[in-house]
């Protein structure tokens, strides 16, 4: 995991509630960084592929083990997506939290740029107004207020972050082209921002450094851009053919992708940068590419 941060901060004692990419990279960072992460989920088996990498790995339904986990947190982060009753994380944590009197230096909960809605390819800020085109949007906006009424009736210092596509090494342009699942969809006038998984990674431990009670922060790179012209650029990198051209309702386009394509938007990640610090190490997507193909050279 390539990401800053002084290394004079205090070491972190994580506990992340979900245990998936994300979740998994900011453990591994917690642990590079000298301190300890603790997971959870659900299925047995990634409980203990998580304890093969060397995480403690626990499951949320389990209140004994998860109350422990609690206790000995410095930072709950919490990247579980949002169900149709609110967010899980909300819904066992803050009971744990009031078993043990636990009170952590930091929660910080991952949200989705969905929340913005769509745009027409304008610009999207923390403090605009949220409307959501997506039931999962929606569902992440009702998650956001929750936490942050959490936040406030309890005294914790909660933090939003607003996440755009993430990708990084295995899952990227570079993998879907060369496994032969890209398409390239075209929608004109369509803008996203992304943002690499380290650098989501650095934002968040970030604000562990500069917390910032009640606050929410994008997250992403410097340049939206079009998803046709990235996988096209990166098609060229790579000197293989450019993917087939596909209609959005075409089959071989997923769910999760028709959705992508509701929003056209453009990201600032400016508070970001000004209140924690933060600067994406991969700009732009480019950057980010690149980087992945010097790692798999070595």
């Amino acid at each position: 995991m390539k990401t800053g941060g002084a290394q004079s901060d205090p070491l972190p004692r994580l506990l992340v509630f979900g245990g998936g990419w994300l979740g998994k990279a900011a453990a591994r960072e917690a642990v590079r960084r000298g301190g300890a992460a603790a997971l959870t989920s659900r299925d047995p088996g990634r409980r203990a592929a998580l304890t093969t990498d060397g995480f403690e790995a626990m499951d949320p339904d389990d209140p004994a083990a998860l109350d422990a986990a609690v206790a000995d947190a410095t930072a709950l982060l919490v990247t579980a997506p949002p169900e149709s009753d609110g967010c899980p994380g909300l819904k066992r944590l803050l009971p744990a939290l009031t078993r043990t009197g636990a009170f952590p230096d930091w929660i910080g909960y991952v949200s989705s740029t969905a929340v913005y809605g769509d745009r027409a390819g304008g610009w999207a800020f923390e403090d605009d107004p949220l409307h959501a085109a997506s039931l999962e949007g929606a569902r992440r906006v009702r998650a956001e207020r929750d936490w942050l009424d959490a936040g406030r009736g309890m005294g914790l210092t909660v933090q939003i972050f607003r996440l755009p596509a993430l990708y990084g090494p295995g899952r990227s342009p570079i993998d879907r082209i060369r496994d032969g699942t890209a398409r390239i969809v075209r929608k004109p006038g369509q803008v996203f921002n992304r943002i690499h998984v380290d650098d989501a990674v650095a934002g968040l431990f970030a604000s562990m450094a500069r917390p910032h009670p009640g606050r929410a922060y994008t997250l992403c790179d410097d340049e939206p851009a079009p998803a046709d012209l990235v996988m096209e650029g990166a098609a060229r990198r790579l000197g293989l053919p450019r993917p087939p051209e596909v209609d959005l309702d075409d089959p071989s386009v997923s769910d999760a992708m028709r959705r992508f394509y509701l929003d056209s938007k453009r990201l600032s990640n400016a508070r970001a940068k000004a209140e924690l610090g933060w600067r994406p190490r991969y700009p732009t997507w480019r950057e980010g590419l690149e980087a992945m193909l010097a790692d798999a050279d070595t």
